[in-house]
């Protein structure tokens, strides 16, 4: 579904009429049973857009939905607690703990993220002793955290193999050999709270535009504000969201293990509704940590030397990113030419 010459529907952000670009969508059921007229559908989608809805509301997908409400009240109960008892938890390793408000570069030029978040990893909340918050340890909520992370281990490994199939790949050659569940990785479950904020105002300000590390992205949120740039699209738009369905990406890694074939999302979080508590739910499906690519500047690469280095380049301050090659900022996606003033310039993701 490339940008077409039909007009688009808009909505009111900011003081402007913004798209509301239109995505397709696959039913998780027809994935999981490989059907062939969807694995090619899916092949076109990841390859011209790079991102899609996955409609989990039939039986094979229900279980997840119900896991996404879980984790919500658990982010709320985390969220809610005092702050000592957030920073209790602090941040272990890029893809493990806690990030309080404005630790990172804000959506808008001079501004700051306007969001906290905490981040367990898959490695980490399988170890007899993991490391997580006292407030959630021993407690209900550590079989919400393994249900929500074992049931978007398995959806996004599905569309993995759904997508190695419509290529054609066999044996070693398969998308999910290199994602295998005993080898180390940094696959990461990120729980984020977006707090109220005024982009006239403000200086915490929504999430700036990345493409993400991963392979697979499966986001789930219930309120407006992420917005995305398709391929050729000059400006951002939102992306709705729809109950029963989750946000599929194409990360850097896919796109690179797919010989640049595929499309790495470009996206962003701003405030839609300038009053609003935003909730997002995204597990980050990564490569395991020794799995070589070759990235845009032709470097062979391992997956968790790209991860580190593009995370080390989103973590610093501007003057720093400026220095980050643009191929490591969007994963070598090229931008058309800017209709907004304003933004920050982007940096690299999660």
């Amino acid at each position: 579904m490339a940008i077409s010459a039909e007009p688009l529907r808009t909505v009111e952000w900011n003081g402007k009429k913004v798209p509301v670009y239109p995505m397709q969508s696959f039913d998780f059921s027809k994935l999981l049973s490989q059907e062939p007229d969807e694995l090619e559908r899916l092949v076109r989608c990841c390859q011209d857009e790079g991102y899609f809805y996955i409609d989990l509301k039939g039986i094979d997908g229900r279980r997840l939905l119900d896991d996404q409400q879980e984790t919500l009240k658990l982010m709320h109960r985390f969220f809610e607690s005092p702050l000592e008892a957030k920073n209790q938890y602090g941040l272990v390793a890029p893809h493990l703990g806690y990030e309080p408000i404005g630790s990172r570069t804000g959506v808008l030029a001079n501004t700051k993220d306007g969001y906290e978040m905490i981040k367990v990893s898959r490695d980490e909340i399988q170890k007899d002793s993991p490391h997580i918050p006292d407030v959630i340890k021993n407690s209900p909520d550590m079989k919400v955290l393994e249900n929500a992370i074992a049931g978007s281990n398995i959806v996004t490994k599905a569309i993995l193999s759904a997508l190695s199939t419509g290529c054609g790949l066999t044996g070693a050659a398969r998308f999910e050999n290199t994602h295998r569940n005993d080898r180390p990785s940094t696959s990461t479950l990120a729980m984020m709270h977006y707090i109220p904020s005024d982009p006239r105002t403000d200086s915490n300000i929504g999430h700036q535009k990345h493409t993400d590390i991963s392979s697979l992205t499966l986001l789930f949120s219930e309120e407006w504000g992420m917005q995305i740039r398709p391929p050729g699209a000059r400006e951002f738009g939102f992306v709705e969201p729809r109950p029963g369905t989750a946000v599929v990406n194409v990360g850097d890694s896919l796109r690179f293990a797919s010989g640049h074939t595929m499309q790495s999302c470009i996206h962003r979080v701003v405030p839609y509704d300038y009053s609003q508590h935003r909730y997002s739910i995204a597990y980050f499906l990564r490569a395991e940590n020794d799995t070589v690519f070759t990235d845009s500047e032709g470097r062979y690469i391992t997956a968790g030397q790209w991860h580190d280095e593009k995370f080390f380049a989103f973590t610093s301050p501007p003057e720093l990113q400026a220095l980050a090659p643009p191929s490591m900022i969007l994963g070598g996606m090229v931008e058309e030419d800017e209709l907004e003033v304003g933004a920050a310039p982007a940096v690299a993701a999660y």
